[in-house]
């Protein structure tokens, strides 16, 4: 991974740490967490790539947003969700068995 997207992760793990941890409960209405997707879509296709990935899964947690399983593609493509799309994917009904190493755990 490169420095930029080590960077993110770091600010990503210290707002886990530091901010979200401080919270009465989790609230996220997705899983995984909008945190836990974005650390997954740097690692997985970079800062920039996956930042926008993180960036677009932020702007999809509305308080009239359903929430449900959304897992980072595994082809990428911003319009993933779409069935027009190449990298289309069907939203899960059960979370996948995520490797602890793929999350740094």
């Amino acid at each position: 991974m490169s420095i930029a997207g080590d960077a993110i992760v770091h600010l990503i793990r210290w707002y886990q740490r530091h901010w979200s941890a401080k919270r009465a409960a989790p609230c996220c209405k997705f899983y995984p967490s909008c945190s836990n997707y974005a650390i997954q879509a740097v690692r997985r296709y970079g800062a920039f790539r996956g930042g926008l990935l993180a960036v677009l899964r932020l702007l999809r947690c509305l308080p009239w947003s359903c929430g449900g399983i959304d897992d980072v593609p595994q082809r990428y493509s911003v319009f993933y969700r779409f069935p027009w799309s190449k990298a289309h994917e069907e939203p899960r009904l059960t979370p996948l068995v995520v490797d602890d190493k793929e999350n740094g755990l």
